[in-house]
């Protein structure tokens, strides 16, 4: 019998907003991410009815971390169109520094990639821009594997990978 997974994912409340917007405020998340207080609106827009599944990343109770998953076709992203109906698209960010190069995102997302799979998801696609080599890396090495780059609906290009739980470079 193997070990339990060892990361948590409990969903996002209201009460996780200063915790959230600390994290978005670190200068490894800000790069990449939003303005902290329109990023937490975004997340108020669809906590309640939305379709995005917004979820902290835990270990042994501590969250260190976030996750998001939505239906990869519910908005008009043209690089995602390649992929079949029920696919899930996720996005991610490792909030507290203290949790850095210890390869806790690939195993994280690793983990929350099969359970998307085992739960009926026809695939599980990430699109972050080839410039941010890190999460690149970290993708990688949870198994995603690029399809190619394409434009984003805002016009960046954006690397498409897709989970495949088969890949991994560990």
């Amino acid at each position: 019998m193997s070990p339990p997974d060892p990361y948590t994912f409990p969903r996002v409340t209201r009460a996780d907003y200063p915790l959230l917007r600390g994290w978005l405020a670190q200068p490894h998340v800000r790069a990449w991410w939003g303005d902290p207080d329109a990023e937490i609106a975004l997340i108020d827009e669809d906590i309640d009815e939305g379709p995005t599944d917004m979820r902290l990343v835990a270990l042994a109770d501590r969250p260190f971390a976030y996750v998001q998953d939505y239906p990869a076709h519910h908005w008009d992203m043209p690089h995602y169109a390649p992929f079949p109906p029920g696919a899930r698209g996720v996005d991610t960010f490792l909030g507290d520094p203290a949790y850095l190069g210890q390869g806790h995102a690939p195993r994280y997302l690793r983990q929350r990639c099969r359970d998307l799979l085992a739960a009926g998801a026809t695939a599980v696609v990430i699109d972050p821009s080839p410039d941010n080599e890190r999460a690149v890396r970290a993708y990688r090495r949870a198994g995603f594997v690029p399809r190619g780059v394409a434009p984003c609906e805002d016009g960046d290009p954006v690397l498409v990978m897709e989970f495949d739980p088969n890949s991994s470079s560990w």
